[in-house]
């Protein structure tokens, strides 16, 4: 079984700045995947009203933010722990559960496996296939749950990245179920990252997953609500294993005015609404020019991002630096497992940041194929 590779992210505005001499606000990032509409107005509007905050610790129990969570959800609040980003929270699950041999579907988010090291344990890697255009392997993933083994080893967890990222790709929520039961039969837990799921609202499970043994689901407020400075994420499973979760978090991890900026956008129903109405629209319009590229395969996605692979001859490192040179960041997915080294992740931003990152691809792809 091959091992796993470094870790790459996106979002590193900051590095590129002071590498080209610019300034922040100049650098066009497309390597992180935000909503391009930015955060709710009754964000800004939240965090001038609680200014007062800063002079007092945050609530280390982020109380009236899991009761917003939990009335959206329809969930029991103590079935919720929040965490700084989500990231954290999955740092603290190897410890939490106990999980010392997880399960990883590549390509995928590469702290999961990152995180099993830090805590002292394994991960192993189940590949979907890139002729399936990395549909995630739902069958095989059962099958290897109804056996507890892999690679000829047991595993104690398995962690699904749904949608999936940098493929973008999902599966149904019953397929998700299907999986839920293969491994609560085995006593293997099943954690499931739904970061980019309220873009496919259908396919997630959070309102059903509450009530299973051995699965929880992970959510961030950084992607859909745009708040990746706030750093907030939260964790939704049964009661005893959020109180194991919340036994492993540092105290007053989440900031005052992160629990106030994700009460005020979880509330916005509106923004929420106009936000799945624009990346319906401009996430076809986007594909449709990524498609009409030259020799440019562009994966299937129900994410705000595209996995894109570049025509044969280049290399994604090549066209990453080129961008990059011009204020243009995306994700270079050549290292991840599972990918070949002519695959790029792209965010789908506004419409002229999009229109933008065609013509300067094209432009790019003209001039090698020259």
């Amino acid at each position: 079984m091959a091992r796993l590779r470094a870790r790459v992210h996106g979002g590193d505005i900051y590095s590129a700045a002071r590498e080209l001499k610019r300034d922040p606000t100049e650098i066009l990032d497309f390597s992180a995947s935000i909503n391009p509409l930015g955060p709710s107005p009754q964000v800004w509007k939240a965090i001038t009203a609680s200014r007062h905050l800063l002079n007092h610790y945050p609530d280390p129990n982020c109380w009236d933010l899991r009761q917003a969570l939990a009335t959206f959800w329809r969930i029991d609040p103590e079935q919720i722990v929040v965490g700084n980003g989500s990231t954290e929270l999955i740092e603290a699950l190897p410890r939490a559960l106990g999980i010392r041999r997880l399960l990883v579907v590549q390509p995928t988010f590469s702290e999961y496996a990152a995180a099993m090291v830090r805590a002292g344990g394994q991960a192993t890697a189940l590949f979907a296939d890139r002729s399936d255009q990395y549909a995630i392997p739902i069958d095989r993933l059962c099958h290897v749950m109804e056996a507890g083994r892999h690679d000829g080893r047991s595993i104690d967890g398995v962690v699904l990245c749904h949608p999936n990222s940098p493929t973008g790709q999902a599966c149904s929520a019953e397929d998700v179920a299907r999986l839920a039961k293969a491994t609560r039969r085995r006593g293997i837990w099943l954690v499931i990252d739904e970061a980019f799921a309220d873009y496919c609202p259908e396919r997630s499970v959070l309102p059903h997953a509450a009530s299973w043994p051995h699965v929880i689901v992970l959510r961030s407020m950084t992607k859909f609500y745009a708040l990746p400075g706030l750093r907030v994420g939260f964790a939704v499973a049964t009661h005893t294993a959020i109180r194991r979760l919340q036994r492993q978090l540092p105290p007053w991890s989440v900031s005052a005015m992160g629990q106030v900026a994700a009460l005020a956008a979880v509330s916005d129903t509106v923004h929420a609404q106009k936000s799945l109405r624009f990346m319906a629209r401009e996430r076809e319009r986007l594909r449709t020019l990524l498609a009409a590229l030259p020799g440019c395969v562009v994966m299937p996605t129900y994410a705000n991002y595209f996995l894109v692979e570049l025509p044969r001859g280049w290399h994604a490192r090549d066209i990453t630096e080129e961008l990059r040179r011009r204020g243009l960041l995306i994700r270079d997915c050549s290292s991840v497992p599972g990918t070949n080294l002519r695959s790029i992740r792209l965010a789908v931003r506004t419409v002229q940041d999009n229109d933008r990152i065609v013509r300067s691809i094209s432009h790019l792809l003209l001039q090698g194929a020259s």
